[in-house]
């Protein structure tokens, strides 16, 4: 058996102390190792932890968001419960240090492993779901989505072609279209005026250095048209 004191330091990262160790210390282990030692491996929480990582996630863009289409929520919700994201919190918590890995896997640098790192992670979520419940749970994963989901902030923000195009698409009869409306400042630094058009109304203007800039502001102005922004 695993000595638990070696987890000692991975409760504290974490903020919560297990009840259950066994929860833990199956968590952390990969199949490679249970392979070898005979032990459970991390799988079946890892089942159980990409739904409840999906559930607190849905949960909390549906209410963080609630201006947004489904669309853009979904966007969002596949870039926080991707491997890169799990990948990237597992190394913030030093969760490869942790993972208990067969001989191969261990040659192998699988402690580094994108895949096997967001796995650890999913398989973590789950073992907090069931020793604390699902209020702890909720509380820690969103800790370790803080960064991520201000990123969210920002996208939303910044990406208002996208919130346009969005808002148009809840009506099939509706198309949205750009326009040059005109061109000022010299050929080596212009300035372009783009209008946002749907289904032949103009409903936003903006300016840029760029058309894409230009394109952006004149959906920033939509938006506000309509009571979005």
């Amino acid at each position: 058996m695993t000595n638990f004191k070696n987890f000692s330091c991975l409760e504290e990262k974490i903020g919560y102390h297990f009840s259950d160790m066994g929860l833990l210390e199956t968590a952390m282990t990969h199949s490679s190792y249970s392979n070898e030692k005979g032990t459970p491996s991390y799988e079946r929480l890892e089942f159980l932890g990409d739904a409840v990582l999906q559930i607190i996630i849905s949960k909390c863009l549906y209410f963080r968001f609630s201006d947004l289409p489904e669309g853009l929520l979904t966007r969002f919700r596949q870039d926080l419960v991707c491997e890169k994201t799990l990948a990237d919190i597992a190394r913030s918590l030093s969760l490869g240090d942790y993972l208990l890995l067969g001989k191969g896997e261990e040659a192998g640098n699988g402690r580094n492993r994108p895949s096997i790192l967001a796995d650890a992670v999913e398989s973590l979520l789950a073992a907090l779901y069931l020793d604390a419940g699902a209020e702890k749970a909720e509380t820690i994963l969103l800790d370790w989505m803080k960064e991520k989901l201000e990123h969210c902030e920002e996208n939303k923000k910044g990406d208002c072609k996208t919130r346009l195009q969005q808002f148009v698409e809840q009506d099939g009869n509706e198309t949205l279209e750009y326009r040059v409306v005109d061109r000022e400042g010299p050929d080596h630094k212009p300035v372009y005026i783009m209008a946002a058009i749907i289904s032949g109304n103009p409903v936003g203007t903006g300016r840029g250095s760029s058309k894409h800039e230009a394109e952006q502001a004149a959906a920033r102005e939509a938006l506000r048209y309509f009571g979005i922004l």
